[in-house]
């Protein structure tokens, strides 16, 4: 079982740097590393699971963020229309995306991340995504405003880049003409 010991704090190389494509058809160890990945957020979201494991809560977690840099996501989350996506995912890519932006109004956190970081980060407000999923299936997924948010963070961690990256160092509650913070 994943717990937060298992989860690599920023500084730690695997965050910084680009994760490698997994080949597909996965391994059987790839697919439970997956499979953990998603229990994890699972547990995470259950307060007495989480209080009993000293977990915090989370909706999305990278192989990066477990020191393992290899291209594979974890998301447990629901968009504002309370739809579930939870979703074990392999060599994920931003395909397209809009112009248009948004950005959470209370910002972003990180489960690699124990700091409070103030400042907006700015997002696509929409997005289509490829991948792979844990049964070696090809996934298409179009998503808009929060949960498109989880999967650009994640896809992120792929890519070395920590949410904090995208806020404005001059003025991080800017505001581009373009963006809407998510209803």
């Amino acid at each position: 079982m994943i717990t937060m010991k298992d989860i690599v704090r920023e500084g730690h190389p695997s965050l910084t740097k680009p994760a490698k494509e997994v080949s597909v058809p996965i391994t059987d160890e790839e697919r439970k590393l997956l499979e953990e990945m998603l229990q994890f957020l699972k547990n995470s979201q259950d307060e007495e699971i989480a209080e009993k494991y000293k977990l915090r809560a989370g909706v999305g977690l990278a192989a990066p963020q477990l020191g393992i840099e290899k291209r594979l996501i974890a998301v447990h989350g629901e968009d504002e229309n309370g739809k579930l996506y939870s979703y074990g995912l392999v060599n994920p890519k931003i395909v397209s995306h809009s112009i248009e932006q948004t950005f959470l109004q209370n910002g972003e956190g990180c489960l690699s991340v124990d700091r409070e970081v103030e400042g907006y980060v700015h997002r696509h407000k929409r997005i289509t995504i490829q991948a792979t999923d844990m049964d070696n299936n090809p996934v298409k997924l179009r998503l808009k405003g929060y949960i498109a948010i989880v999967f650009q963070h994640e896809i992120d961690h792929l890519n070395g880049i920590m949410f904090y990256d995208h806020i404005n160092k001059n003025n991080p509650f800017f505001i581009p003409e373009n963006a809407k913070p998510v209803e």
